[in-house]
């Protein structure tokens, strides 16, 4: 990397400072901020193991699970909906905690390979791995009458080949469905020998089965008791009343049933496998040759003549997957994290590593990194600490004229990365930030508030209903996925619509966004539970209120011309809201009722200066 630098006369950075180390950290490593104490600890640790020390607790972090996870669900086109034109609901986020849980304990990569994949299909396999399945059940049903059975069936399969190929391979294997591929070394055939290890399974086009019911042990426990109800309840019907016996067992069967609801999507074998054939044109119903499982003979590289041929079976194929005989599950995963944490991959497109996509930038440093997560144990966490603790990441991200001519994109990443946050880091930074950030793991999706009229759905009765409890400040993670209409801030970020695979998501600055951060509701309630943290935390004075909402916004101190811009904010808005006390008590009120003894024209616009704070281009960008 050096090297690279000095062809173009160019050095790398000084180390950042640590309030900006710990606060890029804590972004990359669990999506939320530091505390104003952890950053206060952090600085005033002089020790040499200050750095590693932060990292290691980061990484221990159960909200490490929910950051990394994020990432996954959007490879995973994870949603709590089928899509199509209906786009029912289903229950899949049992799927979404495995993945957290996953990453939390870092299961090794080669594992994790494995148990979504083929879950079902390891010897004596556990609930979890057959939840882990869900991965490949994230696929759209389309649950509307006359649509054909085969076609959308077939359509999931598509789904699995091309997600597959992308996530573990990084080709574009989409291409071969009709026809040879235009640019890398793929035919159709090849295509639907991989299409064929994925085309046993026993989910149909326009069903949700298979289905895993899900009961908790207290479940368990009840569903044993009502067991003993029901015969005791049968027994009784000799020396009962018919009505009195029958309206007893009805409420049995309601309570079995409502137990019975808790349930996931799973992938399942057939008893018997299909024939695969090569679809002409890639048309269902135009079946040409008849094929056999199996990978693309240019990707398996075969290790010494023992190597065992790749077998039919889903499992094998998940072997062979994260094997030495294939190349690329290592390369494609370290370039997905170097990513992650610097904004762009070595090979800048993530999805394809193809003829068509971007040449690696440093094709040395993605070989070694590679070869360190594969030969570690395939570790996540490792090779995330192995980043972390270079100087290339810990370097100041400042741009000089110099290196915005020579290097404008970073490609040789001659500084530290600096880009805006995604969406839900977005969200969770002001709920962080405010205090209201209920920090929770798992359970079913949420609703928080958003706009009316974003689920005008004229094929469902199906309504957002906001909660009115801590749940509607959960990570954005868990809200509510609706394929046909993402939540809508989150769409104004550039989230996808999880119907595909998404290797990477844009980054756009638009008039939405600046809307949405400034005006939605939800943020106006962050804007106003932070202004009361000012004030209780900042005692008496007006600077110290506006320190404590700045530290929690951007982890440092403001300079002084910055504390005193904000200061004079605050002074305008409590003069003009003084003398409008219906707008003051509207705004003042938005986190809950005014506390005791505090004016509404001095909470009021303590809210407008929280809301700029949480709205600074340093707030919403990593750095």
């Amino acid at each position: 990397m050096d090297q690279a630098l000095a062809k173009q006369g160019l050095k790398r950075n000084v180390t950042a400072g640590k309030e900006t180390l710990i606060r890029r950290l804590s972004l990359d490593l669990t999506g939320l901020p530091p505390s104003p104490a952890e950053v206060e600890a952090f600085v005033k640790d002089t020790s040499a193991e200050a750095y590693e020390k932060v990292v290691q607790r980061l990484l221990a972090s159960p909200h490490f699970g929910e950051h990394f996870a994020r990432l996954w669900l959007d490879l995973a086109r994870y949603a709590d909906t089928n899509g199509y034109e209906k786009d029912d609901r289903r229950t899949i986020w049992p799927y979404r905690d495995w993945v957290i849980d996953a990453f939390n304990r870092d299961l090794p990569y080669d594992q994790f390979t494995r148990e979504q994949i083929a879950g079902d299909l390891l010897p004596n396999s556990t609930r979890e791995q057959k939840i882990a399945t869900g991965f490949h059940r994230n696929t759209m049903v389309n649950t509307e009458g006359g649509t054909d059975e085969e076609e959308f069936r077939t359509a999931a399969v598509v789904d699995r080949v091309n997600t597959t190929a992308e996530v573990w391979l990084g080709v574009t294997m989409a291409c071969a469905q009709c026809h040879n591929h235009k640019y890398d070394p793929f035919t159709q055939a090849e295509y639907y020998k991989l299409f064929a290890y994925f085309n046993s399974t026993a989910d149909k086009g326009r069903e949700l089965t298979p289905e895993m019911p899900l009961p908790s042990p207290e479940d368990e426990k009840r569903l044993a008791a009502l067991k003993v109800e029901r015969r005791r309840a049968t027994a009784a019907a000799a020396v009962l009343p018919y009505a009195a016996v029958q309206s007893r067992v009805i409420r049995i069967k309601r309570e079995e049933d409502g137990i019975a609801t808790k349930k996931t999507l799973v992938m399942k074998e057939l008893p018997k496998s299909r024939t695969t054939h090569v679809m002409l044109r890639g048309e269902f119903r135009n079946l040409g040759e008849k094929v056999s499982a199996n990978v693309p003979d240019k990707l398996h590289i075969k290790h010494g003549p023992t190597t065992a041929v790749v077998g039919k079976s889903r499992l094998d194929l998940a072997n062979w997957l994260v094997s030495r005989d294939n190349p690329l599950a290592a390369r494609v995963m370290a370039n997905r994290l170097w990513a992650k944490l610097f904004g762009r991959g070595i090979v800048e497109t993530l999805e394809d590593f193809g003829v068509m996509g971007e040449p690696p930038s440093h094709p040395e440093l993605l070989d070694g990194l590679a070869v360190e997560f594969a030969e570690n144990g395939w570790s996540v966490k490792k090779l995330l600490t192995f980043i972390v603790t270079s100087e290339t990441y810990k370097q100041s991200s400042t741009a000089t004229p110099e290196k915005l001519g020579k290097d404008p994109f970073n490609r040789l990443f001659s500084r530290g990365p600096r880009f805006r946050l995604d969406a839900e880091t977005v969200r969770d930074q002001a709920l962080a930030a405010s205090g209201l950030l209920d920090r929770k793991l798992g359970g079913p999706s949420v609703m928080p508030f958003q706009p009316e009229g974003v689920w005008a759905n004229p094929y469902s009765g199906d309504r957002w209903v906001t909660p009115t409890d801590g749940d509607r400040h959960r990570r954005g993670l868990y809200t509510f996925w609706r394929r046909t209409a993402p939540y809508a801030m989150f769409a104004a970020f550039d989230a996808p619509s999880r119907e595909v695979a998404c290797s990477r998501r844009p980054r756009t600055n638009t008039p939405l966004q600046a809307l949405a951060t400034l005006n939605d509701k939800s943020f106006v309630e962050c804007a106003n539970a932070l202004a009361r943290r000012m004030l209780a935390e900042g005692g008496a004075t007006r600077p110290g209120q506006v320190t404590v909402g700045f530290r929690s916004c951007t982890s440092r101190a403001p300079t002084p011309p910055e504390l005193a811009a904000v200061t004079a904010l605050v002074e305008r808005n409590r003069w003009a809201y003084a003398f409008r006390p219906a707008a003051a008590k509207a705004l003042a009120t938005a986190a809950g009722p005014l506390p005791p003894g505090v004016p509404a024209h001095d909470l009021a616009a303590l809210t407008i200066a929280a809301n700029v704070m949480l709205n600074l281009d340093e707030t919403l960008t990593k750095e």
